[in-house]
């Protein structure tokens, strides 16, 4: 991948604009095009920029789980009580430490509202509780738990509500194309509807300014530069820097040595264009993190450090088991089950998992995956013991999970296996989606959104807050770029 100079430009070094508009707009995910759609209803000039070939982004390669709350449609539909209060209460937990509370409320407060809007850009939902454990839910399905709501330690504090909205479409294709692409497809088609121009392949190198003020970008399109002009505002939204080894060696190491969940534009250029330019950066540490087995499994079955002890409830957001996985254990894991969890796993999520060891005797296990002797076999003694009960003192997985493992025993070696990953800092904003320098004062002309800034999610994620925050936060840095 080649890193560019991002320096930004003065504009008495520019000797020509190609193009001139009021405001630019840097990529076609959905903030980039929720930011275009809100600009132009607000009367600009938009030219949106995608290095790409077309729209889409991390967006359109994702399951299309939006995260909103406080009794939308879909939750009444499926007998949910919500409220904003509740929502800020959960998500100041989930998604901390750390979270950016004036975000956060603002969120909340307009998540029905913001709910409104997606349907009038023609995104459709579908109206169907889904409760299995899983990362996407069937076709037909509207809703579904998204962060561990529904587990410890959240349901203990908040009353649990799902909110993770799912866009409808028919024939997903998981991780190819699923209900993130059907989301794009109208929101690009209302921003177009709605007046925004559009250019692909363009790759935007470096800001243009005028001395403090952010006055445009240079461009290059199939080797040829270009200066675009913007009048009001340019508003950076161009996903995070997973795909940039050298930035996530720098920021999160750990982050690095594993598989991406995103696009080869995840590069991070964004970031460094806005930092060049006297950007603040926050949570550049923090990540997403996909624990490497289908939940359905991870649910019912026992997870174990390299040592043979278990570190969390397995009943909890998938991400956050995910995360305790890489930052806490290394990735160093296994994952015990029985045959009678596996066939209850290909009944519900229609595969069964090959083990990496299968054995009658929990001494032989402990021998494969070189845990000490007497280890595996306490931990498994104690977690039957509690679980004939429908209890677990230790980690407070919920009853419903709950059953003794009986041999033969299946031992899932996850030790090294890649994680799916997708960064979470970025660039930090103020609630109208200003670019904040590092004296904590908004750049006068510059606003970002989506995973090019740090969102709602600080450290801890649930599914959906990215397309949630990137849609809503993306509006407001539209609204306000096309205000200046």
């Amino acid at each position: 991948m080649q890193i560019t100079r991002t320096t930004p430009v003065p504009m008495s070094d520019v000797r020509g604009w190609s193009a001139e508009t009021d405001v630019l707009i840097v990529g076609h995910g959905c903030a980039g095009a929720s930011a275009a759609i809100e600009a132009a209803r607000a009367g600009a000039e938009v030219l949106v920029v995608e290095a790409a070939g077309g729209w889409g982004g991390a967006t359109a390669m994702s399951g299309g789980e939006i995260y909103l709350g406080g009794g939308t449609p879909v939750q009444i539909a499926c007998g949910v009580h919500d409220t904003p209060e509740a929502m800020y209460d959960f998500l100041q937990m989930a998604t901390g430490p750390g979270p950016d509370e004036e975000k956060l409320a603002a969120y909340c407060e307009g998540s029905l509202e913001h709910f409104d809007w997606l349907v009038g850009c023609g995104v459709p939902f579908g109206a169907g509780l889904w409760t299995e454990p899983s990362w996407e839910a069937p076709t037909g399905y509207g809703l579904m738990y998204t962060g561990g709501e529904n587990a410890h330690p959240f349901a203990d504090r908040v009353p649990a509500a799902p909110r993770g909205h799912i866009v409808h479409m028919e024939d997903k294709r998981p991780g190819e194309r699923s209900a993130g692409w059907m989301l794009m497809k109208h929101l690009a088609a209302t921003a177009e509807r709605s007046g925004a121009s559009v250019r692909y392949g363009v790759r935007t190198e470096r800001l243009v300014v005028d001395g403090d003020r952010v006055v445009g970008a240079e461009t290059v399109t199939f080797g040829e530069r270009a200066f675009l002009r913007a009048r009001r505002g340019v508003v950076l939204a161009a996903g995070g820097f997973g795909a940039d080894q050298r930035m996530l060696a720098q920021h999160s190491p750990r982050l690095s040595r594993n598989r991406l969940v995103g696009t080869d534009h995840d590069d991070g250029g964004a970031i460094r264009m806005g930092q060049a330019a006297g950007a603040a950066v926050r949570h550049m540490d923090a990540g997403q993190v996909a624990f490497p087995a289908d939940p359905a499994l991870l649910f019912r079955s026992v997870l174990l450090d390299a040592h043979g002890r278990r570190f969390i409830n397995e009943d909890t957001y998938p991400g956050r088991v995910g995360q305790a996985a890489l930052f806490r254990q290394d990735r160093q894991v296994f994952l015990l089950y029985d045959e009678a969890i596996n066939e209850e796993v290909e009944r519900t999520a229609g595969r069964p998992v090959e083990p990496t060891w299968v054995s009658d005797d929990l001494a032989e296990l402990e021998d494969l995956a070189g845990i000490a002797s007497g280890v595996l076999s306490d931990t498994v003694e104690m977690y039957n013991a509690h679980a004939g009960k429908g209890e677990d003192p230790l980690f407070h997985k919920s009853a419903r999970w709950l059953r003794p493992l009986a041999p033969p025993y299946g031992m899932l070696d996850l030790r090294n296996t890649p994680f799916g990953i997708f960064t979470l800092g970025g660039l930090h904003t103020s609630v109208r989606g200003e670019v904040l320098g590092v004296d904590g004062d908004p750049i006068p002309g510059l606003f970002a959104a989506g995973r090019t800034t740090a969102g709602i999610p600080s450290w801890g994620y649930c599914s959906g807050t990215s397309l949630g925050d990137g849609t809503f936060f993306g509006r407001r840095a539209g609204r306000n770029a096309a205000a200046v």
